[in-house]
């Protein structure tokens, strides 16, 4: 290690990564596409109030963003959004649509000119919503979906297909939209076209379900004059997951089912390659891609158990050649052009960047937002990927990313204080890839451990489903035994525990300071506190019933809904702990945290809450990440006895 290494305590270490660094850092390009010959994807710009960008690749490798601020590409359909663009050469020159985010109307731009809007302002509720839009030039419209608001309540809306016509004739006419569907299904994902051009398909499903429980496939014909008829349901149901439905160039059905317990691939309802690892994930953003069909009938895949990798599967002999290459995990991002495959990958030591397959020579390359070193990789984690065992002993999946800082070492026996994250979803997956904001940790001499605890993604449904009914136990369980076995084993100090998480970690946290005496503080960023509350109609439609399989039927259960709560046991929690939120938060809204901090008034736990103006469900802007990473940091130099050099002290209240 060379004669500078220092000797300083766990947590006091100098870093080159400052939380302006990580903030810089957050995000990653998205929705991939195609516009004739050149890839095209969304990029975030945290510095330039939290927007995404369209970024366009031209032929001589050039990268442009195409959109300047204050344009912001991003639907909110169900909130989380999707899909939130297409493009397509028409005389040669790239015409393309998309949503803007502050008014959520689709434009239309074309190079040279201003992005014109195709469809109205809505006065009612949350206006016009769109996502997943299918350019349909021939016919001179967009096809997508439609949610759009009948009320002012968060649950009075409808979901439909329906058809823009590219013309600007609907710029100021609900009238002229097109629907191609009634409103037979409460939520809807956007329609593929066969070859030919005479059947759709689509995704459907419907309250108290989420589409990671079940989902149907519906298939309809194209009549001449463009209308959807004779929609049949060929595939899905209640306890069946459907992730994606694709035409292949053959006019076959392709799609992703978890009827086997995984989620794999099928055609025309014969599965393509049975194994016990997802080919899909939960559709929590509409379009998600995790295959993609080529023309010459080979598959683009994005598969995996726990970590994904990019493929092409041969449907012939169900063989999946992986793309050679420095990437551990790839997003459901996927478009494809002839034999180019595009696709979003990352590693533990590099953040994501649009890479490039070629089906016919397995080779990858990076095409776009290429990680660029920061500061020197030296400084970055370096991440174990572990299982634990739980109660009953039951496997839990985690990564543990130790202290490392190439020019520092603790004194002596003295062990590192560590903080356990808590990933959203909770239906989802805390991915292994490079995050500055761990690294803003670690390299200061502060360990993390990710745990996918059970009802995470990526280890087929039986794992996903342990949480059914189990929320606020399973999941506090399981992170506690992953800490708690770190002290154990002597990687942690048993002292010097703390958990952390957003969302629905959030609330995974506040139960674990409420529930556990295994941490000495916590951060809780926009979190669900009060069940409900929330199951009552203080959040989003999408996710309204979703505690309907998380904790249980409301109507039949209530008293479980009270029982696990944080805000129903302020009495319980006695850590310090600092509270996150962003007061423009519709998914978990900020009424839930000031009922909580009604509950703690007198109580005299050291906290602090900093709430953000201009800020939803995830923080996008720099100045917010800064301000709420240095504010983490210095609660847990406050509790742990750290010196965390060049940090604001947060100011806790008692």
């Amino acid at each position: 290690m060379g004669e500078n290494v220092q000797t300083l305590p766990y947590g006091s270490w100098p870093s080159p990564i400052d939380a302006a660094l990580a903030a810089a850092h957050d995000g990653h390009p998205e929705f991939v596409g195609f516009v004739g010959d050149e890839a095209w994807w969304t990029e975030p710009r945290p510095t330039e109030g939290g927007r995404r960008t369209l970024v366009r690749r031209h032929a001589d490798g050039r990268e442009e963003s195409v959109l300047p601020a204050p344009w912001n590409v991003r639907s909110r359909v169900i909130e989380y959004g999707g899909q939130p663009w297409a493009g397509a050469l028409v005389d040669g020159r790239p015409v393309v649509v998309f949503v803007h985010f502050a008014d959520q109307r689709l434009y239309r731009y074309e190079e040279g000119a201003e992005p014109r809007p195709l469809t109205p302002v809505s006065p009612v509720g949350g206006g016009l919503r769109w996502v997943d839009p299918q350019l349909r030039v021939e016919r001179g419209e967009v096809w997508c979906v439609l949610e759009e608001f009948t009320g002012e309540g968060p649950t009075d809306l409808r979901r439909v297909l329906a058809a823009v016509p590219l013309d600007g004739s609907a710029a100021e006419d609900r009238d002229a939209v097109r629907e191609l569907t009634g409103a037979r299904h409460r939520f809807v994902t956007g329609p593929r076209l066969s070859p030919d051009g005479r059947h759709a398909a689509w995704l459907a499903w419907d309250h108290p379900r989420m589409p990671w429980d079940g989902t149907e496939l519906v298939r309809a014909e194209v009549t001449d004059d463009g209308t959807l008829t004779a929609p049949r349901t060929v595939a899905g149901g209640p306890e069946e997951a459907i992730a994606q439905a694709e035409f292949a160039a053959d006019g076959s059905l392709l799609y992703v089912s978890d009827r086997t317990g995984w989620w794999n691939l099928y055609r025309d309802g014969e599965p393509l390659c049975p194994r016990e690892e997802e080919f899909g994930g939960p559709l929590w953003r509409i379009g998600s891609r995790w295959f993609a069909p080529l023309d010459s009938g080979l598959i683009a895949v994005v598969h995996g158990r726990g970590a994904t990798a990019l493929g092409i599967l041969d449907p012939e002999t169900g063989e999946v050649v992986d793309a050679a290459g420095p990437w551990t995990e790839f997003a459901p991002a996927l478009a494809v052009h002839g034999e180019r495959v595009v696709a979003v990958g990352a590693s533990p030591r590099s953040d994501y960047e649009v890479v490039e397959l070629d089906a016919r020579t397995g080779r990858a390359r990076v095409i776009g937002a290429e990680h660029d070193d920061a500061v020197d990789p030296a400084y970055y984690p370096e991440p174990q990927i572990r299982t634990f065992t739980g109660p009953a002993g039951r496997e839990i999946h985690a990564h543990v990313y130790p202290p490392h800082h190439p020019g520092c070492t603790p004194p002596g026996a003295e062990l590192p204080p560590y903080v356990v994250w808590a990933h959203g979803g909770p239906t989802g997956r805390a991915p292994l890839v490079l995050d500055l904001q761990i690294a803003y940790f670690t390299s200061r001499g502060i360990g993390v451990a990710e745990v996918n605890y059970g009802g995470s993604t990526g280890y087929g449904r039986e794992y996903r489903n342990r949480l059914r009914e189990h929320w606020g136990v399973v999941d506090v369980e399981d992170c506690a035994a992953v800490a708690l076995a770190l002290a154990e084993e002597g990687t942690a100090d048993r002292d010097r525990l703390a958990v952390r998480g957003g969302s629905a970690g959030g609330w995974t946290t506040a139960a674990s300071l409420a529930m556990t005496d295994v941490y000495a503080c916590g951060t809780i960023i926009y979190p669900i506190l009060d069940l409900t509350g929330w199951a009552s109609g203080e959040t989003h439609d999408f996710e309204s019933q979703y505690l309907e399989s998380l904790v249980g039927p409301l109507a039949e259960v209530p008293g479980r809904y009270a029982e696990r709560s944080p805000a129903e046991h302020a009495d319980r929690i006695t850590a310090p702990f600092l509270l996150l939120q962003g007061l423009d938060d519709v998914i978990c809204p900020p009424t839930q945290c000031e009922r909580f901090l009604a509950r703690m008034e007198g109580r005299r736990v050291p906290h602090a809450y900093i709430a953000f103006e201009g800020e939803g469900h995830g923080f996008r802007r720099a100045d917010t990440m800064i301000r709420a990473l240095e504010a983490e940091l210095s609660l847990y130099a406050q509790v742990f006895g750290l010196n965390a050099p060049g940090v604001p002290t947060l100011e806790l209240a008692k």
